[in-house]
């Protein structure tokens, strides 16, 4: 039978009662002849309270101090569905990121996934165990234990199905799947059966939070075919029903010919956007813009460089809007450096994506979308593209309307 790895999330392991139903789901599946692995998160709110604990004692926890406290959350996750498993008569072995090992760089709290040996899991799962291993976390080169990052556990239950060359990648979250938009803002919004790698890396990058990003990047790298599903059905409903369940992220040659358009309408609140006014136009000015606050770890989503009059131009970019304030500062403290007139910036700014693949082969999409929008007096202040998305940033007041009208431009409300 197959190889099935399985990822369950915080809420999910949320309670003694919730373990025992993830247990006894992980056991249907083992008891119909699939070898299974399990990546299970801390249980809900757990990684917090470590965090917390930590910040009681020192302000500014040492990254890799922070890292053995936070990394405890998967440990009690593991061992207690190992003892779940166990009680209902099925085999079960649990493991640390360090004791497979999961090998990391040294980046704290932010490690990225350099290799993982396969041996000791592969052993377990020819006698017959289920195996459960901690999401989350690693160790690097010098025996440190290290995390991924926030929604880390993901990203493990990826890679190490990719090491394991799995059959399919089963993340169970508290949502059914992936939706053309979020439910809260269109009630129309269905939830797709079938989405392309690149389609859910840019939704993911876009504001979706079904799936953190590092775990797409890593399923299309490696081809790993994954599954969004929910955990709060019943665990013993038929293992066929809930084997095609929710939505499945593949490969575009494996999408119908048919393929829409527009696969989803993805939008992010947390935008803000700085204009930096009366630069001059001279080759360089944008790295000299842009230099300083790559140097302050900010990252910098869309970039608009205006056409130069009279020797100068205006360059305008957008951060996160937690990163607004920071940004700000370090384009004032170079102000004079670049030779800017003035720096102004708006917080009150949100961005909203149109995706699909059927872009490529669908001129028209950009004018279809500009032209919905203009029609509700929506107006766009900047405009990005690529291959299979276009993403334009509107005042943050017309969100939720320009979700709805693009939602039902396209047709995402038609089964």
């Amino acid at each position: 039978m197959a190889l099935i790895v399985h990822k369950y999330g915080g809420t999910s392991m949320g309670s003694v009662e919730r373990i025992q139903n993830v247990a006894r789901r992980v056991a249907k599946w083992r008891a119909a002849g699939h070898r299974m692995v399990v990546v299970p998160s801390a249980m809900s709110g757990e990684t917090n309270r470590l965090i917390a604990l930590a910040r009681e004692i020192q302000a500014h926890p040492d990254p890799r101090e922070l890292d053995m406290i936070a990394s405890t959350g998967e440990q009690v996750s593991v061992g207690l569905l190992a003892m779940a498993l166990k009680a209902l008569g099925t085999d079960a072995i649990s493991y640390t990121g360090w004791q497979v090992p999961v090998r990391t760089d040294s980046a704290y709290t932010k490690a990225r996934i350099l290799s993982i040996d396969d041996a000791r899991v592969r052993a377990d799962l020819d006698a017959g165990r289920v195996v459960i291993v901690t999401g989350f976390q690693g160790i690097d080169e010098l025996g440190h234990v290290t995390t991924l990052g926030r929604g880390g556990s993901d990203t493990s239950a990826v890679a190490i199905a990719a090491a394991l060359k799995a059959d399919e990648c089963l993340i169970y979250t508290d949502v059914d799947g992936v939706y053309t938009t979020d439910p809260r803002v269109v009630p129309e919004a269905r939830r797709l059966e079938r989405i392309t790698f690149e389609e859910m890396l840019e939704m993911a990058s876009l504001g979706s939070k079904v799936l953190q990003i590092r775990s797409v990047e890593f399923a299309g790298k490696y081809r790993v075919k994954t599954r969004v599903l929910s955990s709060l059905t019943p665990p013993d409903i038929p293992l066929q029903v809930e084997a095609n369940s929710g939505t499945l992220i593949t490969f575009e040659e494996d999408t119908s010919m048919e393929q829409a358009v527009i696969s989803g309408i993805a939008f992010n609140r947390d935008e803000a956007k700085i204009t930096v006014l009366g630069v001059p136009d001279r080759p360089g000015i944008a790295f000299q813009i842009l230099g300083p606050i790559a140097d302050a770890n900010i990252d910098v989503d869309m970039i608009i460089q205006n056409v130069g009059h009279d020797g100068t131009t205006d360059f305008s970019f957008t951060v996160n809007r937690s990163e607004y304030n920071k940004a700000l500062g370090v384009l004032e403290s170079v102000k004079s450096h670049i030779g800017a007139r003035e720096i102004v910036g708006d917080n009150k700014i949100c961005k909203v994506s149109a995706v699909g693949v059927g872009m490529r082969s669908h001129p028209g999409v950009a004018s279809q979308m500009f032209r919905c929008l203009a029609e509700e007096g929506i107006n766009l202040q900047m405009i990005s593209t690529s291959e299979i998305k276009i993403s334009v940033v509107v005042d943050e007041k017309y969100l939720e309307l320009a979700v709805r009208v693009l939602h039902k431009t396209f047709g995402l409300d038609q089964a």
